[in-house]
């Protein structure tokens, strides 16, 4: 069986022009960073969970993502994290939304999944699960940074002046997520978001709904998406892309282009990784950029921003 993982940054990519080169090698470099982190457990025989759970934690931990420490702020000023876990293998799944204290919110929802009932949990009840598990919890501060800060200012302007519609993916939201196949062929995929800039209190996105932001089928594919959550769950992404695959007999890149195509006719921007049940790999995204990689068969990382792509090492 061939090994497989992606993963995405979100397609809320910044401009060029707004980071130094310097701030954007750091980006890429903690893009590879996950790819090892989630190859290093493939490679030892390790579970396609694990692995994904690996390489988000990673960027949540990162500032350059939205999702953990530097997450958006919503409305109040706070952040509102949410996450998701799904296993190929056995459909099973974990969720947790509008969380304000999970330094990890990807590890609470694989927590969840393992416990197998509920499968979504929210809020407080989500904080107090997690800290009940072991599960790190801080202050909701440590998901401050100094960028989503002065981009909240900027949305709340915004809204005054009645731009908020023009504001770009970057301003808006970002998401991170992975998908992967280990040695015995099981798929999974996981995402994390801290939602969008200056969102309503309580507002919760497709990253902690099954068959929308996250979904994972062995025979079929697993995908994790990034966009405007509401529009992902309209269009239930993940699961679409997964029937078109099973009932349409489409090859991966077939059926994430047909969704991919339908959400542009609708000027939705989006972006997604997904890996086949043959180890495929594809990361379609239609804004000026996704944070992105994956990792070649012959262990080889890749990662990108924009249009560029280019190899980050050995993983």
């Amino acid at each position: 069986m061939t090994l497989a993982l992606a993963i995405h940054g979100g397609c809320g990519t910044l401009p060029k022009s707004e980071m130094t080169e310097a701030e954007w090698a750091q980006a890429r470099a903690d893009l590879a960073s996950a790819l090892r982190a989630g190859w290093t457990i493939l490679t030892k025989g390790g579970t396609a969970v694990d692995a994904v759970e690996a390489a988000v934690r990673v960027m949540e931990d990162s500032p350059h993502f939205n999702a953990g420490h530097g997450a958006a702020f919503n409305t109040d000023g706070e952040h509102e994290l949410d996450a998701s876990i799904m296993d190929g293998a056995t459909l099973a799944a974990g969720a947790i939304c509008a969380a304000k204290r999970i330094r990890n919110p990807v590890s609470a929802a694989k927590a969840l999944m393992l416990r197998g009932d509920p499968l979504l949990l929210a809020g407080p009840a989500a904080d107090e699960f997690a800290e009940h598990e072991g599960v790190d919890t801080v202050a909701n501060e440590h998901f401050s940074t100094e960028r989503r800060r002065k981009s909240l200012a900027s949305m709340k302007i915004r809204e005054i002046v009645g731009t908020a519609s023009e504001a770009s993916e970057a301003e808006k939201h970002g998401t991170v997520g992975a998908v992967a196949c280990d040695a015995q062929g099981h798929l999974a995929a996981a995402t994390s978001t801290g939602g969008y800039t200056n969102k309503p209190a309580g507002r919760v996105g497709d990253s902690p709904i099954i068959g929308a932001g996250t979904y994972a089928r062995d025979g079929r594919c697993a995908v994790s998406g990034t966009g405007k959550g509401e529009y992902f769950m309209r269009y239930c992404v993940g699961h679409e892309i997964a029937s078109l695959v099973a009932y349409k007999g489409l090859s991966l890149e077939a059926a994430t282009q047909a969704v991919m195509a339908e959400l542009s006719e609708h000027r939705i921007g989006a972006g997604l990784v997904a890996v086949g049940a043959d180890g495929t790999v594809v990361a379609p995204f239609n804004t000026d950029g996704m944070y992105r990689g994956w990792v070649t068969p012959d262990g080889l990382i890749h990662v990108a921003t924009h249009g560029d792509v280019e190899m980050a090492g050995q993983a």
